[in-house]
């Protein structure tokens, strides 16, 4: 798989956390509410797409677990530099809901295409 579109996976995951976890506490899912949420996620993201070099295998196990844990952990710390709330229940959920949607998509994206050279069809990229 070619950078751009895991690229657009994993922002969208980030943004589809910060849509349901506002939604879930009756916040405003409106642009600027989301950004505001998302915004120390997708740093963490930045961080660990480039500490990973995931342009190279964007769906490879190793640098999916570096976004993941980047995504969590510098996420966490930019919401306690910057005072927003954060509790051991709020980092739980996030690290598991972070990590099925964005370890969950690669898992069944390397399924199919096992599946599809199994099966002799050519692997779209």
């Amino acid at each position: 798989m070619r950078i751009w579109p895991a690229l657009a996976a994993d922002v969208i995951c980030i943004l589809v956390f910060a849509i349901v976890g506002r939604s879930s506490h009756a916040e405003t899912t409106d642009l600027v509410g989301v950004l505001r949420t998302a915004w120390p996620f997708l740093a963490g993201y930045a961080l660990g797409l480039t500490l990973a070099r995931s342009w190279r295998h964007p769906v490879a196990r190793p640098s999916a677990l570096v976004l993941w844990a980047s995504t969590v952990v510098v996420g966490m710390a930019l919401r306690v530099l910057t005072g927003a709330g954060v509790q051991l229940s709020f980092v739980l959920v996030t690290a598991v809901v972070l990590g099925v949607l964005l370890l969950g998509w690669r898992g069944l994206w390397s399924l199919v295409q096992r599946a599809r050279h199994r099966s002799g069809h050519s692997a779209v990229v």
